[in-house]
Formats: C-alpha cells, sequence, structure tokens
C-alpha cells in the first residue's frame, strides 16, 4: 500500500510533461514551416546573384523569378520583396524583357522607403533604361471591383486605378464585372508615352423593392418580372445578322484566296511548258512568225490551246485574289465599325470577334458562349 502514493505521483509528474511538451510542438510547427520558406527565398536569391556576378542572365532570371513567387509578408519583410523585385526587373531588363523589366522595377520603387539609396539608385537607373521601350496605361475603372483584362490576359489585382506597361502597338482592355455588361476600350499605345483610360461597367437592372422584399410564411413565392425594357423591346430578327456575315466574309475570303492560289498556280505551270517547248522549236530553226504565216505547221494549234490555257488561268487567279482581297477587308472593316453603326459596347452575349494587334503579332480574340 505504500507504493500506491509513489506509483501516483510518478503518473501525473508523466502526464504533466506530456501536456507541456506537445503544446510546444504544436506551437513550433508554423514557425518552422515559415523559416523553412525564408530559406527557400534566400536560396534562390543566393543562386540568383551567383549567376548574375557571372553574367548568366537567364539563370538569374529563373532565380529571382522563383524568389519573387516564393516571396510572402508571413516568411519576408517588405524590404526583402522589393529588392527581389527590383533585381528580377534588371534581370529582364538585361535579356530585353523592357515590359516585365518596367512592371516589376515600378514595384519594387513603390516601396522605395524600404530600400537603400544605392538600391534605389540602381533600380531608378533600370527603370529609365526599360521605359523608353513601353507605354504606360492608366486605367480607371469604375466599379473599383471589376476583374481588367489587357488582350485577353487577366491583370491579376482588384484596383480603382491601374497603372500597367504594355508594349507599343494596338491593346484591347476590357473590364468585367459580377452582374454587368463587359466594357471595352482600344488603345494605341505608343512608346514613352502616358494613356489615359476610363472604363465603366454598367450594372444590370436590380429588381423592386417589392420583388426584393421577403415572403410571408403563408405566401406564395412568385416568378421575377424582366426589365421593363427587355418587355417592350422584342428581339429582331437580325440581331445575329453581323455574326452570321463575318463567318461567311471570312469563308468567302479563305476560298477565294486558295481558289486564286490554285489558278495562278496552274497558269505558271502551263507557262513554263510554253517556254520549255519555245526553246526547242527554236532550235529546230522556228521563229516567231510561223505560227502565223499561211503554211503553219498543225502543232500551231496545240500552242494556241496552251496559250489561252494559260491566259485563263492567269485571269481567273487575279481575279479570285482580287475578290479575296475585297471580302476580306470588309470583313476586317466590320469588327471597327461595329460600335459606329449599332452603338454602345459589343453584346455581351454570343460570341464576340475582337482584332488583336502586338509588335509581336496579330490576330482576332474570339470570346463568348457558344
Amino acid at each position: 500500500m505504500r507504493c500506491a502514493p509513489q506509483f501516483l505521483s510518478i503518473l501525473l509528474a508523466v502526464g504533466a510533461s506530456t501536456c507541456l511538451t506537445s503544446p510546444a510542438r504544436a506551437q513550433g510547427g508554423p514557425s518552422t514551416t515559415r523559416s523553412r520558406e525564408h530559406a527557400t527565398v534566400k536560396d534562390h536569391v543566393r543562386r540568383g546573384q551567383r549567376a548574375r556576378a557571372a553574367g548568366q542572365w537567364t539563370e538569374a532570371h529563373a532565380a529571382y523569378k522563383a524568389a519573387f513567387d516564393a516571396a510572402d509578408p508571413e516568411s519576408t519583410t517588405e524590404r526583402d520583396r522589393a529588392e527581389i523585385a527590383g533585381e528580377l526587373g534588371l534581370c529582364e531588363l538585361a535579356l530585353g524583357k523592357y515590359r516585365d523589366a518596367a512592371e516589376h522595377l515600378a514595384w519594387s520603387l513603390e516601396q522605395r522607403e524600404a530600400l537603400p539609396a544605392a538600391l534605389q539608385k540602381r533600380f531608378e537607373e533600370g527603370q529609365r533604361k526599360a521605359t523608353p521601350h513601353v507605354a504606360k496605361l492608366r486605367v480607371s475603372v469604375d466599379p473599383p471591383d471589376a476583374e481588367v483584362f489587357v488582350d485577353g490576359k487577366a491583370v491579376g489585382r482588384i484596383a480603382r486605378v491601374y497603372t500597367l506597361f504594355v508594349e507599343p502597338g494596338l491593346h484591347m482592355v476590357r473590364a468585367r464585372a459580377p452582374g454587368g455588361e463587359d466594357a471595352f476600350q482600344s488603345v494605341r499605345a505608343v512608346a514613352k508615352a502616358e494613356h489615359e483610360l476610363s472604363l465603366h461597367v454598367s450594372r444590370a437592372p436590380v429588381s423592386s423593392a417589392e420583388e426584393g422584399a421577403p415572403l410571408s410564411p403563408n405566401e406564395t413565392p412568385r416568378p421575377l418580372r424582366a426589365p421593363a425594357a427587355a418587355q417592350a423591346r422584342p428581339a429582331s430578327p437580325w440581331a445575329s445578322w453581323p455574326g452570321t456575315a463575318r463567318i461567311g466574309g471570312i469563308a468567302v475570303t479563305t476560298a477565294t484566296a486558295a481558289a486564286g492560289s490554285v489558278f495562278l498556280l496552274r497558269a505558271h505551270v502551263v507557262h513554263g511548258d510554253l517556254r520549255e517547248r519555245d526553246v526547242t522549236l527554236r532550235a529546230q530553226g522556228w521563229t516567231s512568225h510561223t505560227c502565223r504565216e499561211a503554211s503553219a505547221p498543225a502543232s500551231c494549234a496545240g500552242i494556241r490551246d496552251q496559250v489561252n490555257e494559260r491566259d485563263l488561268f492567269a485571269t481567273l487567279g487575279k481575279v479570285s485574289l482580287a475578290t479575296s482581297a475585297v471580302f476580306g477587308v470588309a470583313t476586317a472593316a466590320s469588327f471597327f465599325t461595329e460600335v459606329a453603326f449599332f452603338g454602345g459596347t459589343p453584346r455581351a452575349t454570343g460570341v464576340r470577334l475582337v482584332p488583336v494587334t502586338t509588335n509581336e503579332r496579330a490576330g482576332v480574340l474570339l470570346e463568348g458562349a457558344w
């Protein structure tokens, strides 16, 4: 019986030590994870510094990009993030990626108070070198929760005023908000210039107070009524003809261009046969007046048929290419004149074709629901 108190005291001591050590381990988990992430960011930065010192800008860019993506407010300081963004921008400047360089250097210099004077000077010098190659867009959006896209690519953050850098050329800026129609605006960006854009996304009409009021327990829910404007305006049978006409125009343009190429190729082949035949006949003593004489050989009829065939295919090829050019220009012009002829912004439903051109590529952005 005298051993029972000692055994009980041993059990209490073991339980107390377990309770004390378990919370300590639980509290040490997140801090250990943060320190590991911070060490990873530092490893990327050290790798970027070694590559930059060796003049290996591609490797340095990859390392600083990995550090920039891994850095977050919980594991790094504001100075760390600003310095990483600035070094990433300098690597992009050395690689000729001027738009990305201007964007990351501008982001870094927004936290210039956290940077030493020497780093501020380096990043400002890099920003001055990148700016002449890009254009700056200041886009104001209403409402502020609208999502902004540039050439179909989301900007990735929400703000009322955006400061964006783009390559010189034609760009399409779009704003989208829940429950509203998209707002579009195209801009021809000029290097070293700053462009002001304003996009307003119109909200969908809200239901009346009566329709939005809560129902009583015994009241039967009523179906929502469509807006008065939608009820009063019936759907027009011509509402979808621009898109259909454009599809037809693209089809005709493609078909006539292909046919014209085939016709001209055939005319070229026949012309080559005639030249070879001419060389052979001249070697046999023929002249350019042989087939014009009264006693012309019978083979002259075949030569005339080949000449007529060549001229026919050449004419058909030229007419087909001219037709293709006309339909192509008319179809392309319809994209730029839709707003002028039909008013407002492009329709929010259906399929939209938006022309997009940059200094590197040109094409058509197809979007919508189908």
